[in-house]
């Protein structure tokens, strides 16, 4: 149908990261690595705290569930980029763009809260050890894994309401390498103020929520470190966070960069290479981030391979 001089998009065209075949060749390559890393790291921590009882914990509950947001967050993006590097100008229909960009708010946004729970429960864990068992029971570990796979659906629909009151006529070229929220807005051709602000104000809410949590937490945590005096006793507790800390660091720090700096002072091209940092690069980090230096997770390691080995 046309409006106008315009017709109606029925479909969007990925620009990528590059046009050049060399570029885009090597790419690949690296990237279907990266992916292939991701997939068989995070499902093999799942399968591991699954298959090991000595790891049926709240912070490892909650790991499980943050290895599987990132097998999602990253099957939302990676296959898309992909595409771009084998063929040039990947099409995908407005439905399709809905969904994964539904898909990707979804997970990104569950990962936030999980990172909150996870920061809450070191918490209980070395601030209040004593009631441990009350205040981070099997109940309330669900309760707060049902309620951030929710909080990432409800900001999820939110984007998908404000991108479905969208109109788009003409240009449908969006240069970028997955389906995102922003780089739609400037091809909306009904400049729907209400679309620009609401996505914003959600996630923007979620972030400053959460970060005051983490915050708040290892506040607390550091004050009572600093209280303990034995030696052994901090080094465990700082142990204990580092693996989350630094998860956190380079997750919020990537998403600060993009949505805090001014949109003057950095290109497209630079959003670009922040963008698959925090969407491609983490999800592959965080299983070994939260392997290497977890002493309960190698020594579960070496019984479930003992046990292949002497079966």
């Amino acid at each position: 149908m046309g409006t106008g001089n315009y017709t109606t998009v029925t479909k969007f065209i990925i620009l990528g990261l590059t046009e050049n075949y060399t570029v885009c060749a090597i790419l690949f390559i690296v990237f279907l690595g990266i992916y292939v890393v991701t997939l068989m790291g995070n499902v093999s921590i799942i399968m591991l705290i699954r298959g090991s009882p000595s790891l049926h914990t709240p912070m490892y509950i909650f790991l499980c569930h943050l290895a599987f947001v990132d097998i999602g967050y990253s099957s939302s993006v990676t296959p898309v980029m992909l595409m771009g590097f084998l063929k040039k100008g990947t099409s995908l229909p407005v439905a399709g763009w809905a969904a994964r960009l539904c898909s990707v708010v979804m997970f990104g946004t569950t990962e936030y809260f999980l990172l909150a729970a996870m920061a809450c429960d070191h918490y209980v864990a070395i601030c209040l050890p004593l009631l441990d068992s009350t205040h981070m029971s099997p109940r309330i570990c669900i309760f707060l894994v049902v309620m951030s796979y929710l909080g990432g659906c409800v900001n999820a629909w939110t984007f998908i309401g404000c991108l479905l009151s969208l109109s788009f006529c003409g240009q449908n070229k969006v240069n970028h390498f997955f389906c995102g929220y922003s780089p739609l807005l400037k091809l909306s051709c009904s400049h729907d103020f209400t679309a620009e602000i609401v996505p914003a104000i959600s996630s923007g809410s979620i972030i400053v929520v959460t970060v005051f949590v983490i915050a708040v937490s290892y506040v607390s945590i550091l004050i009572t470190i600093l209280k303990m005096h034995s030696t052994e006793g901090r080094h465990k507790a700082f142990s204990t966070c580092t693996s989350h800390l630094t998860a956190v660091t380079l997750f919020y720090g990537t998403i600060t960069f993009i949505y805090v700096m001014p949109k003057t002072s950095y290109s497209t091209d630079q959003n670009k290479v922040v963008s698959v940092f925090y969407t491609v690069v983490i999800p592959m980090l965080n299983p070994l981030i939260y392997s290497l230096r977890n002493k309960e997770i190698k020594a579960a390691l070496k019984t479930k391979l003992g046990r292949k080995i002497f079966s």
